[in-house]
């Protein structure tokens, strides 16, 4: 006779990389049912977007047909995104990620989107703020160019236009793409305020915030206003790019957002016609700077001419060509950052903040 006990003891021998306890003691195995010798049950893990959820599927199900008068098993893999704690969050989205860099010109935007998508692709429900009001670059690469969305003035809400599954929001949907912002700093704070918290996002998993270069007063406003869950910081390998990004990294710290990761951008120049890749921007500089931070670096990511012809013709790589290798950096990508968001939130519930008086 099969019990539930057998198979919570089974189950049990699996491991969860990141939160070094088994998937019964993390409460991952649900809705357990038993007919005859044939056992059905649920995985329910932190995110969608889990880089081993596969590998789980396959541990559960062999350690389950293991059992003695087992003759078939269902297993289901589901997922319940991992929240930020805090009370001041905005309705509806439960972790807040910042795109940041220290400089213009390192990929952050194209980064951002690819991301986006990306994740949006595992089944996780995600936005994309464009928080450079001066520069905004993500109407373009979403393929939104020259739509307005819809303003609510009884309810004082803004709807996000959505595409490839993202819901995105950028001052590039209200003005005109050619007209300047010649915006004094408050101007700057109070409209990114209004797009964080005016607009209409519903149930978000992650919303995705494409940073402007530098850390100035969006960076400033985003910490102050909202709970960041963390920070992705992109960077090419050159020694200027990585002395700025150190700003960045140091930026965030003070202001007590964890630094979830660096993304190494250009890292390699990969010809287009003979295949070969060359480190043009030098090579090494994440891996130094994540060891003198202790974080780690989320993926290095080529320079190569299809990203940049889709983000130009607001089809990103990951939508364009999915299953390509360019597509292949960002879904891995995707996996690392919901992984170090689920660590980030379970040690935000493990170990209290000490706050000296």
């Amino acid at each position: 006779m099969i019990t539930e006990a057998d198979i919570l003891k089974a189950l049990s021998v699996i491991i969860d990389p990141d939160f070094k306890k088994d998937i019964v003691s993390l409460g991952f195995v649900k809705n357990i049912a038993i007919e005859g010798k044939q056992v059905a049950f649920t995985i329910e893990l932190t995110t969608p977007a889990c880089p081993v959820k596969e590998e789980f599927r396959r541990q559960a199900d062999e350690a389950v047909s293991a059992l003695p008068g087992v003759e078939k098993v269902e297993v289901t893999m589901s997922s319940k995104t991992t929240a930020s704690t805090s009370k001041d969050h905005i309705p509806g989205v439960a972790n807040i990620v910042a795109i940041a860099s220290g400089k213009g010109g390192v990929g952050k935007s194209t980064t951002a989107v690819n991301l986006a998508v990306a994740m949006a692709q595992t089944g996780a429900r995600v936005g994309l703020l464009d928080a450079d009001i001066y520069g905004p670059s993500i109407p373009r690469m979403m393929g939104l160019a020259g739509y307005k969305p819809e303003i609510d003035h009884e309810a004082k809400t803004i709807q996000p236009l959505e595409n490839y599954g993202v819901k995105t929001i950028s001052i590039g949907y209200l003005v005109e793409e050619n007209q300047a912002m010649i915006w004094r700093g408050p101007m700057v704070a109070s409209a990114l305020n209004q797009l964080l918290t005016d607009v209409a996002w519903g149930e978000l998993d992650y919303l995705f915030v494409d940073m402007p270069p530098g850390t100035g007063d969006a960076q400033l406003t985003l910490t102050q206003k909202v709970p960041v869950t963390g920070a992705v910081l992109v960077t090419t390998p050159q020694d200027i790019a990585l002395l700025d990004c150190r700003k960045g990294i140091d930026m965030f710290r003070k202001a007590r957002v964890p630094a979830l990761g660096i993304v190494e951008n250009m890292s390699q120049f990969i010809c287009p016609h003979c295949g070969k890749s060359s480190a043009i921007f030098a090579e090494g500089g994440a891996e130094r700077l994540s060891q003198e931070y202790k974080t780690e670096v989320l993926a290095h990511i080529p320079l190569d001419i299809k990203i940049r012809e889709k983000a130009d013709e607001g089809t990103p790589i990951v939508a364009a060509f999915p299953d390509s290798e360019q597509a292949a950096h960002y879904k891995r990508l995707a996996g690392e950052v919901a992984r170090r968001v689920s660590i980030q939130n379970n040690r935000k519930i493990d170990i209290p903040v000490m706050i000296q008086e």
